[in-house]
């Protein structure tokens, strides 16, 4: 097995992943990847990051659930006459939610996986107009550990994994990709302990890659631009048994629950 490569600034790529077909359930979300690059005259190099976006994910996991089979409770229906929302979204929202965080116009909770996100990441948007929602992978770390196994059977390279989504921020306007899956990576970069060029020793530094390399993933990705997932090259990563569950901040250190 290679050195773990020191993490050094340097120069990335993303490369979209173009041409990757509708996605249904059962499929093979690291064969539709390898088809579609090959279609492409791509191929993946060692050293590659595959980054996808988690609704591909659901849909061949099967996580997607028709609006009109969903029933709304009282509370759902009451939340939904009060902000505008739809019912059957809430009542998907709560029913995925361990934990309702907030909601006052817009519905905030803390999801089973342990992410804190609008309406426990269930979505409608980018999958058949309004009929359907996805939901999020069950465990979206076990789903990108079956993808990195399958790409190495594919490609005979290592390849991790990251899936992701869009999650807005406390204090801040807009989405950021982040990671909810990750496989065959290290996902937080310590540097506590070393010093910085001027000598200082740092304390408290530790820098989430696995989500800002999503979020590089992200701006190539698209909101609607039909593009799936992303390969970032050139990025050193470390090797390692990192997940996503590792980058959710333990109760006792939450300052704000």
């Amino acid at each position: 097995m290679p050195s773990t490569p020191t993490v050094k600034t340097g120069e990335l790529r993303a490369i979209p992943v173009l041409g990757i077909r509708d996605v249904f359930a059962g499929d093979s979300v690291a064969s539709l990847i390898v088809d579609a690059l090959a279609f492409g005259g791509l191929c993946f190099h060692d050293g590659d990051i595959l980054v996808v976006k988690h609704k591909i994910v659901s849909k061949a996991e099967g996580r997607r659930v028709a609006l009109d089979s969903v029933k709304p409770s009282a509370a759902a229906t009451g939340f939904a006459r009060d902000s505008g929302a739809d019912a059957r979204v809430v009542e998907l929202a709560l029913r995925e939610a361990k934990r309702v965080v907030r909601k006052k116009h817009i519905l905030i909770t803390e999801t089973q996986h342990g992410l804190v996100c609008a309406n426990s990441g269930v979505d409608v948007s980018n999958v058949d107009g309004g009929k359907t929602a996805v939901l999020l992978p069950d465990d979206a770390d076990r789903s990108a550990a079956q993808i990195h196994q399958e790409l190495k059977k594919r490609t005979g390279l290592y390849i991790p994994v990251i899936i992701s989504d869009s999650f807005g921020r406390p204090w801040r306007e807009g989405l950021c990709d982040v990671a909810i899956g990750v496989a065959g990576m290290k996902v937080i970069h310590d540097y506590r302990g070393r010093r910085d060029p001027y000598g200082y020793k740092m304390h408290a530094t530790e820098e989430a890659v696995a989500d800002e390399l999503a979020s590089v993933a992200g701006l190539v990705c698209g909101k609607d631009s039909r593009v799936p997932a992303c390969i970032i090259r050139g990025y050193p990563y470390r090797r390692g048994k990192g997940t996503a569950r590792q980058m959710v901040r333990p109760k006792e250190k939450d300052l704000f629950r």
